[in-house]
């Protein structure tokens, strides 16, 4: 999707256009036009012809026309409908007609699909039926409304494109997921898992610790978020199963240090698509300018420098750090995670009686024979070469992509994850085997059955990510984010601009389950819009920075926000992965944390700040109000004696 200037979405509808009209293919009409919400007509002139082109609803009303050279191709942008009745549209192109046939929904039925999703799992703890709900519902309107054609379009048009999405790496993560079970079911197996649970008690010997190690397990593997959740999640598991640590504590330590830390490390896969992002939108910026002063200061700005400003400004990803250190050490917690932490400890079960775990970790195939030495080792360095081969992959297919004079981040943000992800749990899957061989702890064929029992315990949750990833796919062909943009924004004063884009961007990556998408939407956006609202005065001198920043780092904090907290959203179904916890359970206990650290950072960081709040006081404030409402509300999870 393209957006014009502010909040407005625009929703492409290539049309291809020649003379004679009959028997012209219109392209991709699978995107739903929403009333209300401008979107676009792109127009190809036949290569003989150059002539006028106009845009007509049914009533014969104009809603766009304009020259369109031979073989020329123009956009007709800022068309609207408001209802049915105006389709199909009227395409005029000299005296030749052709009639555009397009998907119509109000701009409510958007939400729908996801929100129905998300009800439907909360309700009854049951995501894949939930998630087929959500996508049959929004097909419905892809497929003019047709239930059998919805149907059809479930399959053909969402999930299985969905598997087969190399371009935006998801199939390269279902099978770098794969290959990390595969991995765990060996090293299970040839008592390397053990090996690591009895090397780490000494240290681990509490509850406390236990939670602790793991969150600094989660800083360490700061490069790439998916790396963090399935590396942390699968090797620690077997730490916190012993210690009596609820799965659903486990699967929010793990995800809510992954984004969080990957989106603030310089050196991480996240951070050169950010600063791509914050570039373009420094050009439209420099280009909105109403002072020549304040363009020349924009333009001349570092897209780099200003993501590092910008640090201190995501309220939302520092102050979730801060509260998973803060629960571990103080040993409490609030509301559903406390029941959770509290069943665990007193013996109930690490998770929900009755749990549909994401990860089968029941299978007892995966136990080691008895005999079999437990030695650390056999698990430490086939992990440890996932994350050497991972590491070592960023920097050469960065290096080769910006050239050898370019500095370390350079190198990392132009790097390919994807790929390097695939040969990091390659690798480690060959170097468990040959370890697992060369001491004759398990034969070839051993090793092959044991690997193939770790993928199977991982299939449940690849559903789970596959349907969650086409229900995004789904939200895009609706509109959902452009309708959000549009519902949420308007003219307003500017001091209350950090908020509303923080707020936008949050429900934007609830809605879609995407962070990454969000941002790409919203920074070139909010960049312009805040020199806009701010008339052009300040940037030069400096007076309005700590404002654009704030609005930058709220789109990237409230991005994070939203997607811990949709169930759709592939980090938390990979959390959800790693940790062998229900997906839902995930979901339930983790929402009241997120929503309690996104409101201290929204009242106190994205408003507080506009309002003239120090960045320091802000951030040390919302500290001290998570310890308040932590020491007051929450509930001491007292070690068994």
């Amino acid at each position: 999707m393209s957006f014009p200037q502010g909040f407005a979405a625009s929703l492409t509808l290539f049309l291809l256009l020649a003379v004679p009209l009959q028997g012209q293919e219109l392209g991709d009409r699978s995107k739903v036009v929403l009333g209300g919400v401008p979107f676009s007509v792109s127009v190809i002139g036949a290569e003989d012809l150059s002539t006028l082109v106009e845009i007509r609803d049914q009533a014969g009303t104009l809603l766009g026309s304009g020259a369109v050279a031979a073989g020329e191709t123009r956009t007709f942008t800022g068309l609207r409908v408001e209802s049915r009745n105006q389709l199909p549209l009227q395409v005029r192109m000299g005296d030749a007609v052709e009639s555009l046939s397009v998907p119509y929904a109000p701009g409510w039925f958007s939400l729908m699909p996801p929100l129905v999703a998300i009800v439907l799992a909360l309700a009854f703890k049951e995501v894949i039926t939930a998630l087929l709900a959500g996508i049959w519902l929004g097909a419905l309107a892809v497929a003019g409304y047709d239930p059998v054609q919805a149907t059809w379009r479930v399959v053909d048009q969402y999930v299985v494109p969905s598997l087969g999405d190399t371009d935006g790496g998801k199939t390269q993560i279902v099978v770098f997921s794969l290959l990390l079970g595969g991995m765990v079911g060996m090293i299970s197996r040839n008592g390397g898992t053990l090996g690591v649970v009895e090397a780490v008690t000494p240290f681990a010997r509490s509850r406390r610790r236990g939670k602790i190690a793991t969150w600094l397990a989660g800083l360490a593997i700061f490069f790439d978020d998916y790396a963090n959740t399935l590396i942390v999640g699968n090797t620690l598991r077997p730490v916190t199963d012993r210690l009596k640590i609820s799965r659903e504590k486990l699967a929010y330590i793990v995800d809510s240090t992954a984004a969080p830390v990957a989106a603030l490390v310089p050196i991480s896969t996240w951070v050169g698509y950010e600063i791509s992002l914050i570039g373009q939108g420094l050009g439209s910026g420099a280009g909105e300018a109403t002072t020549a002063a304040d363009a020349a200061f924009l333009s001349g700005l570092s897209p780099f420098g200003v993501f590092l400003q910008t640090i201190p400004f995501l309220f939302y990803p520092l102050l979730a750090l801060f509260f998973v250190f803060l629960t571990s050490v103080m040993n409490r917690d609030l509301g559903p995670m406390a029941a959770a932490e509290e069943r665990a400890r007193d013996g109930g079960g690490l998770y929900r009686p009755g749990a549909v775990l994401a990860t089968d970790t029941t299978d007892s195939f995966l136990d080691p024979p008895e005999g079999t030495p437990h030695r650390w080792w056999n698990a430490g360095i086939p992990v440890l070469s996932v994350i050497l081969v991972v590491l070592g992959g960023l920097y050469t297919t960065g290096r080769s992509s910006v050239g050898p004079d370019a500095n370390l981040m350079d190198v990392f943000g132009a790097a390919d994850p994807f790929s390097t992800l695939l040969w990091g749990s390659l690798a480690g899957c060959l170097v468990a085997g040959v370890l697992s061989v060369a001491q004759r702890l398990m034969t070839v064929g051993a090793c092959v059955e044991a690997w193939v029992a770790g993928v199977k315990a991982m299939l449940l949750a690849m559903v789970i990510l596959t349907l969650a990833w086409s229900l995004g796919t789904l939200t895009q062909d609706l509109g959902t984010a452009g309708y959000l943009s549009q519902l949420l924004s308007g003219r307003l004063p500017v001091v209350l601009l950090p908020s509303l884009v923080f707020v936008t961007s949050g429900a934007m990556a609830f809605a879609t389950g995407t962070s990454w998408a969000t941002m790409a939407i919203m920074i070139p956006l909010v960049i312009p819009l805040s020199v806009s609202l701010a008339g052009g005065t300040g940037f030069a001198d400096g007076s309005q920075m700590p404002l654009f920043l704030s609005v930058v780092a709220s789109v990237l904090a409230g991005a994070i926000w939203g997607d811990h907290c949709s169930p759709i959203s592939d980090t938390t179904v990979l959390s959800s992965t790693a940790a062998g916890c229900d997906h839902v359970d995930h979901v339930r206990t983790q929402l009241p944390y997120a929503f309690l650290v996104g409101g201290v950072g929204l009242v106190l960081g994205s408003l507080g700040t506009a309002l003239g709040l120090p960045v320091w006081l802000a951030l040390g404030s919302g500290g001290v109000i998570l310890v308040v409402v932590l020491r007051t509300f929450g509930r001491t999870i007292v070690e068994e004696p």
